[in-house]
């Protein structure tokens, strides 16, 4: 989960390079990080889906509390995975040459897309970790 944690920060890192060099960018690293998107981001859920988050909703349920947030950080993953499709095809069209028309607009989706994921990540290191016995 560490590391998970670690690729979708270097990730975020990645954009945000990005984003500040707009409209001039490196275009390699524009398609680079386009195509790492999703695929990562599938992993990672998978991973979160099927191993982390059955076991923080056990010790929830040990204790009767309510499952809202697994319920949430699952809805979370189908926007991210929809989100990262749209910042794909941005990237992709700019690694391919594509002018930025709206640097700041390019921007803003970009910086929208990677802060979503810190969030969801700092979620988790506050709350599911500590609850299955990872110390981050």
């Amino acid at each position: 989960m560490k590391r998970a944690h670690l690729e979708k920060l270097q990730l975020c890192e990645a954009l945000e390079r990005i984003a500040d060099t707009l409209p001039k960018v490196d275009r390699l690293k524009c398609l680079s990080t386009a195509n790492a998107i999703v695929p990562l981001l599938r992993n990672i859920h998978q991973y979160e889906e099927t191993m982390i988050f059955p076991a923080y909703e056990a010790a929830l349920t040990s204790r009767d509390a309510n499952l809202a947030s697994t319920r949430r950080l699952r809805a979370e993953h189908v926007e991210d995975e929809c989100f990262a499709g749209e910042v794909t095809e941005i990237l992709l069209a700019i690694g391919h040459g594509e002018t930025v028309e709206n640097a700041e607009a390019v921007g803003f989706m970009l910086r929208g897309f990677f802060e979503g994921l810190r969030r969801h990540i700092a979620f988790e290191r506050e709350h599911v970790l500590p609850m299955i016995g990872i110390v981050d």
